[in-house]
């Protein structure tokens, strides 16, 4: 029996395997893929390695655990300048934001409205709490209007009025004209998300060594652990997994989604959790590799695409990340689709597909690419979706979590969060701080973790 199951090999599952077995606990980290990092793994497309979707590792990281980083990756850990850019009214704007670029290539009409807002701006206040409202009042209907808010109806399916306002608040870092501004004014390098870190083989690469330092430290891990059942009892836990195998433990570290585990549970959480697990929604998105043809397709890492003339949101070229060792004379583009699981974009063809993120390219200037292959993964889970009330069902089924005293969720999926990797480490760590032997779990210092955690703001 160990002391602690860990569900999930993300980022944060692997954190709290590494430090609670450096602590001595013995635990099992279970995980249904082949292998670690979950939504921020790496694979190979075409002879080339690929992240799912597009990932940094953020500057703002804790520096304990960059520096647990660093050590385990050494010279292979890259800092890189941000170069990316982003579609807005026909032309190409630099992203991050630079001062003198958004003044010689943004429509006239545009910069008129953005200062008009500002100096509205002490006039405006949110009429209600959603991501429409709070966004107008803080940056102006001219903003919103031309890049927020059809950038979120790709993003989430939902007009602005019927999102959170939680929504705004976590996932818009420069909110107001005002936190624009000091953003821009920062000298050249120094805003923030204008450097990143990234390994030299990929992202997947901080994962793939962080679980060898999981094993090192005598944790077990365990790949294609498929969970089909938690039955938490009061003196520990049990988990069975796809083919009949089970773990006995003290107690279960869970960072798959919240409503899933629910549904997993026995005995089966009150109805009216279960009622809210049905009510809370994930966001999933349709990944579009284009293999082509020459080194590089641009010499920018990312393009991004708020107006609604594409479903696309964002294509990146992962060469451009890192100076690493990837095969000359061919490069991937990997676009994103946000859709739902089931409905046209999720259901479509490879071949339809491309063409979607084929037709991006061209719509936008960009030359069309020599094609050499397709190749599209659907991703189930990606953004939980704060529909406008979602507050209320997620407090009831953190309300049963919290009363199991063999249970502790934990990480993007496990607390409904848009959050970073880096945030998503530190959940990690404060989750094994939080273990004990026999699978005893301090409430108060993961209460307080938690209460730091309610401050994370997605780093763009």
């Amino acid at each position: 029996m160990t002391d602690a199951a860990i569900l999930g090999a993300g980022p944060a599952g692997l954190e709290a395997t590494l430090w609670a077995a450096r602590r001595g606990l013995a635990v099992s980290l279970l995980e249904r893929g082949p292998g670690p990092g979950g939504l921020a793994a790496s694979v190979d497309v075409g002879g080339v390695r690929v992240d799912l979707g597009s990932h940094r590792l953020h500057p703002s990281i804790d520096p304990a655990i960059f520096a647990e980083l660093r050590e385990l990756l050494g010279d292979e850990l890259q800092l890189r300048r941000r170069n990316g850019r982003i579609r807005l009214g026909g032309r190409w704007i630099s992203f991050p934001l630079r001062p003198a670029d958004l003044a010689l290539r943004l429509p006239p009409s545009f910069v008129a409205g953005a200062i008009r807002d500002a100096l509205l701006a002490p006039a405006r206040s949110p009429r209600e709490d959603t991501f429409g409202e709070v966004l107008r009042a803080g940056l102006g209907p001219t903003i919103c209007e031309r890049f927020y808010f059809p950038y979120a109806r790709k993003l989430w399916g939902l007009e602005p009025w019927e999102i959170s306002g939680e929504q705004a608040r976590r996932r818009v870092s420069a909110g107001s004209h005002g936190a624009l501004l000091r953003r821009l004014a920062r000298p050249c390098g120094g805003a923030p998300g204008s450097v990143f870190w990234y390994p030299a083989r990929g992202y997947g690469t901080l994962w793939e060594r962080l679980a060898d330092a999981c094993v090192e430290a005598g944790a077990e891990v365990r790949y294609g652990a498929d969970v089909e059942r938690v039955e938490l009892a009061a003196d520990g836990v049990r988990v069975t997994c796809a083919g009949g195998s089970t773990l006995e433990a003290g107690a279960v570290l869970s960072t798959i989604p919240l409503p899933s585990l629910a549904r997993l549970t026995v005995p089966a959480p009150p109805a009216e959790a279960l009622e809210a697990a049905s009510a809370l929604e994930l966001r999933a998105m349709a990944l579009v590799y284009l293999v082509v043809e020459g080194d590089r397709y641009t010499s920018y890492d990312a393009h991004y695409f708020p107006e609604p003339e594409t479903p696309v949101t964002r294509i990146s070229e992962p060469k451009n990340y890192r100076e690493g060792p990837d095969p000359a004379g061919r490069t991937v583009l990997c676009a994103e689709i946000p859709c739902l699981r089931g409905d046209a974009v999720w259901s479509a063809g490879p071949e339809a597909l491309r063409d979607v993120a084929l037709g991006a390219l061209e719509s936008s200037g960009l030359p069309r690419p020599r094609l050499i292959e397709v190749e599209v993964r659907r991703l189930a889970g990606v953004y939980p979706i704060y529909r406008l009330g979602y507050e209320r069902a997620y407090e009831r089924l953190e309300a049963w979590a919290d009363s199991e005293p063999r249970l502790l969720t934990f990480g993007r999926f496990g607390l409904f969060v848009h959050d970073n990797a880096h945030h998503a480490l530190a959940m990690g760590r404060a989750a094994a701080a939080s273990l004990g032997r026999g699978g005893a779990i301090d409430r108060e210092r993961w209460r307080l973790a938690r209460t730091a955690f309610a401050a994370h703001v997605v780093e763009d």
